[in-house]
């Protein structure tokens, strides 16, 4: 207001630049703490999604277990449902790392997609 002159007083900086270059000068710090907070989440997002694969390896191998248990007992029971062969699949023990080399694989086929689509 005192530099438009609403306040009867003489402007300061008729062309705004001194204001422009306060502006600007005051982003810069501002940029810089969202940019660490940014970081900072996101290595809490990547803490809080390893735990997340380590608890769901932890109870698919538990879950694996109990099936291997349950189809046991089935089978001493003489159940009809515990010859089936799907049953034999889901009782397998899954091993991480053949699954991350999996998911590895289809980033990379995913990535070479999207730069063959880039490129025309």
């Amino acid at each position: 207001m005192w530099n438009i002159g609403w306040l009867g007083l003489e402007p300061f900086d008729p062309a705004f630049t001194g204001l422009q270059v306060t502006g600007s000068i005051e982003a810069i710090p501002l940029t810089t703490f969202a940019l660490m907070n940014q970081n900072s989440l996101d290595a809490q997002a990547d803490k809080r999604a390893d735990l997340d694969l380590q608890i769901s390896l932890l109870s698919e191998h538990e879950i694996t277990r109990l099936m291997a248990l349950i189809r046991g007992i089935a089978k001493k029971l003489e159940v009809e449902e515990a010859k089936d062969p799907e049953i034999n699949e889901l009782s397998e023990e899954v091993k991480p790392d053949k699954l991350m080399d999996t998911l590895e694989n289809e980033k990379q086929k995913s990535r070479q997609e999207a730069d063959i689509k880039d490129n025309f």
